[in-house]
């Protein structure tokens, strides 16, 4: 049986976060997610969506002009299929980030996707949902992202930066403030003060476009 997903949206724009951040990029976002994280802002794909095959898919992508595409959520692993997609992709020799919540089991993951991999802090509400399994399959070309609430996230994050020696695993940690709790100058404050070797990073998409969904 060949594989299917559903699919929230594909849309094309600028990436707004991690290391490609400004670089114009395919979206492919997957419908559902198993997690509820208070700050989430794209709960319109938890449900809905239009169930798609892998070459519905490509047919889709082939509009545009860019090497770098991103399969996101919801929680694009809950998805089965995804690995099929991930694969496929990477064979048409096109650069593939995953972002994924930590949630779901990365292990099979193609070794050519760049896996942005969250760590949900406190603030999240949804701490307890880290598979922290999932570190120990994380490749040099990886991230880890933080999305930080308060002072507490912010220690609680350092401390995980430490325990799992992120800085010798991965090729970037990412510390992002959670946009309505945290003023981004106080992160970048911290960050500095405590000389850490992370890449902040805030959302270009939102500075352009808002909360508008297919940006």
């Amino acid at each position: 049986m060949s594989a299917t997903l559903r699919i929230s949206e594909i849309f094309y724009s600028l990436q707004g976060e991690a290391r490609t951040v400004g670089r114009p990029t395919i979206f492919i976002r997957l419908t559902g997610c198993p997690l509820r994280c208070q700050y989430c802002d794209t709960a319109y794909a938890f449900s809905g969506g239009i169930m798609y095959s892998l070459d519905d898919i490509i047919r889709e992508l082939k509009q545009y002009k860019t090497r770098y595409i991103t399969v996101t959520g919801g929680e694009p692993l809950a998805q089965p299929d995804c690995i099929a997609l991930l694969n496929r992709l990477c064979e048409m020799n096109y650069e593939v980030s995953l972002e994924t919540s930590g949630a779901m089991d990365v292990s099979g993951v193609d070794s050519r996707v760049v896996k942005v991999l969250d760590l949900k802090t406190p603030g999240s509400l949804e701490v307890k949902r880290n598979m922290e399994s999932n570190i120990a399959f994380l490749n040099p070309h990886d991230q880890v992202k933080f999305v930080i609430c308060s002072r507490e996230d912010y220690l609680w994050s350092c401390e995980k930066v430490n325990e799992f020696k992120l800085g010798e695993k991965v090729a970037d940690i990412l510390f992002s403030p959670s946009n309505e709790e945290l003023e981004a100058k106080e992160l970048a404050e911290w960050i500095l003060a405590d000389q850490l070797d992370v890449r902040m990073q805030v959302q270009l998409h939102k500075y352009l476009w808002g909360n508008e969904s297919g940006h």
